[in-house]
């Protein structure tokens, strides 16, 4: 469709694809005359929806900006839901399927980039957004892996989207191609609640010395030592 016109809805569009338009017409309009020029009314018009309709989906302007997120947020929270197996994997599956589905709707995201660059009030709400990804993924954590350290817990949720969002932002400003087996492959390689220290214990070398052996002995000892394991 072109970008410079009005669109019309087809009448059997899903609801998804409803508001994905909304958010396609308004992130256009955004970025050619400013956030704070463009008017609900122009949106819907760009749309092909009323006012009311509009505001049936949408709060404010602020919240068509992130409308895509919510539907995301939704499809994770379902997935984790019904999630069977290893729960760290379940994060990580969820996280790149979220960010597949920014790659089949990448221009929306790049729009959405140069839009909130500009915005003060849109960097905090997306500030925001990120927290509510994390706290989606720590709270299935804290379910599923009951006596595993919460910090361990917080710390992973935090690494597994901040290379999520690394990727997605390389990728809406065209520094990268990153694919979701990309995202896969580098969230293999964040650490998982005491797995990577119970990997270092099994490195430990315990070494027993006669008292009166001076440092020097001790420390020309343990070379040798080392040196033949």
């Amino acid at each position: 469709m072109p970008n410079d016109q009005p669109v019309r809805l087809r009448a059997d569009a899903d609801p998804t694809e409803r508001r994905l338009t909304v958010v396609d017409q308004a992130l256009r309009l955004f970025a050619e005359k400013g956030y704070e020029a463009t008017t609900v009314d122009e949106i819907a018009e760009a749309a092909g929806i009323s006012r009311r309709t509009f505001f049936r989906q949408f709060r404010s302007k602020e919240d068509v900006v992130f409308a895509d997120h919510e539907s995301q947020l939704a499809r994770a929270r379902a997935f984790l839901d019904a999630a069977q197996g290893d729960p760290w994997d379940a994060v990580c599956e969820a996280v790149v399927e979220v960010f597949e589905r920014f790659t089949q709707w990448r221009e929306i995201a790049a729009r959405r980039y140069r839009v909130v660059r500009q915005v003060p009030t849109l960097r905090e709400r997306e500030i925001v957004t990120v927290f509510r990804y994390e706290r989606l993924f720590t709270d299935y954590l804290r379910r599923s892996l009951q006596g595993t350290s919460d910090l361990a817990l917080v710390q992973f949720t935090a690494a597994v989207t901040a290379t999520h969002n690394y990727l997605l932002r390389r990728m809406v400003r065209g520094e990268s191609q990153a694919s979701p087996a990309d995202l896969r492959t580098a969230l293999a390689e964040i650490p998982r609640g005491g797995r990577e220290s119970a990997a270092a214990s099994a490195q430990m070398v315990v070494a027993v010395f006669p008292r009166d052996l001076s440092p020097r002995q001790v420390a020309d000892l343990l070379e040798r030592r080392l040196d033949t394991l």
